[in-house]
């Protein structure tokens, strides 16, 4: 049995106050779409500069708490020979993995997805946590339409989420639970928040049939939000309703919750965090981040792959990494975009 203080411990370790988490986690196909972007080919090279880009910013570590990496990270180095969970963890930032193998299509259920995984997990663990893992990463992704999600898609999801939580706990990784429903679309934002109830119920419920220790794992949501066809919901309307939908579904004992962006664009990510901190009532988690493109797309523009503008680039992922922190206090104003 995993000693629940060393569990204990990383959770310390990742939820503190202004400091959120980074999701680096890029699988080589979606690392790909980035680095075309600025046309930059994605080799082993390529990335393996980027991410030691990300990891080397001096003071990262003021701000963030946590990185998500993805596999072939785990066992790159820097320049000098610094193992990146080891750079990571020299600013105190906890060095995580993303686990899961991607999503299909839930069989005879057109629509519906869910992720693969799940064989051989436990074994990769043991891996990932002699490389210096303490935490890992699992998402499942609900689309919204007329007929999706159906309820035998939302268990399915449900059941693969307990069912990695438990395997993490019991091989001593804290894990990050991500239910995503998907900003693609028309749908309103009333619509969202039916559909993100009706998910995050179900994975607590079957969390809880699986006795996966509540007080041992960090939730990555989706913000309640309108879909990208419809127009913008302000920060205020997407905190009052996505904070409503977490009291009706989110037990008082998860420690914290580290939003994910999706489709936001980092401006948005950082005024819908900052209103949802700026509520009147107080929440029982502490509210953060675990942000992917909202912090890197801006430094992968600055970067552009040339390494006379790494210092540039890394003053940008600082920027938005600060101006998250402050989100997280309920401190952050449009303004400070222009310091």
């Amino acid at each position: 049995m995993i000693n629940q203080d060393y569990l204990q411990a990383t959770i310390e370790d990742m939820v503190q106050a202004g400091r959120g988490i980074l999701a680096a986690d890029e699988s080589e196909p979606t690392i790909a779409k980035r680095f075309k972007a600025i046309d930059l080919a994605s080799t082993e090279e390529n990335r393996r500069a980027y991410r030691s880009l990300l990891l080397s910013t001096p003071g990262l570590g003021e701000y963030i708490s946590g990185v998500i990496l993805f596999e072939e990270t785990l066992t790159q180095k820097t320049d000098d020979g610094r193992l990146f969970p080891a750079l990571a963890w020299g600013q105190k930032i906890v060095p995580g993995i993303k686990v899961d193998k991607g999503n299909i299509q839930l069989a005879l259920h057109p629509g519906d997805l869910v992720t693969q995984g799940l064989d051989g997990l436990a074994q990769r663990l043991q891996t990932y946590r002699d490389q210096g893992g303490r935490f890992a990463k699992w998402r499942e992704i609900y689309a919204i339409s007329e007929r999706v999600p159906s309820t035998s898609g939302i268990a399915a999801n449900a059941e693969m989420l307990a069912r990695y939580a438990a395997v993490c706990q019991s091989e001593g990784l804290v894990p990050i639970v991500e239910p995503e429903v998907l900003m693609d679309g028309d749908h309103s934002i009333e619509r969202c928040a039916e559909v993100t109830e009706a998910v995050l119920h179900a994975v607590f419920h079957a969390l809880c049939r699986h006795h996966v220790v509540l007080e041992h794992l960090l939730l990555k949501p989706n913000m309640v939000v309108a879909g990208k066809e419809q127009p913008e919901s302000s920060p205020e309307a997407v905190a009052a309703i996505t904070l409503k939908v977490l009291r009706r579904t989110v037990p008082a004992a998860v420690p914290g919750i580290n939003f994910l962006s999706g489709g936001l664009i980092p401006v948005q990510a950082t005024a819908n965090l900052n209103a949802l901190n700026r509520c009147d009532r107080p929440s029982p988690w502490r509210l953060g981040f675990s942000y992917g493109r909202a912090l890197q797309q801006p430094v992968l523009l600055a970067w552009g792959g040339k390494p006379e503008n790494i210092q540039a680039a890394q003053q940008v992922l600082l920027k938005r990494a600060r101006l998250n922190s402050l989100a997280m206090r309920g401190g952050y104003a449009p303004e400070m975009e222009n310091d």
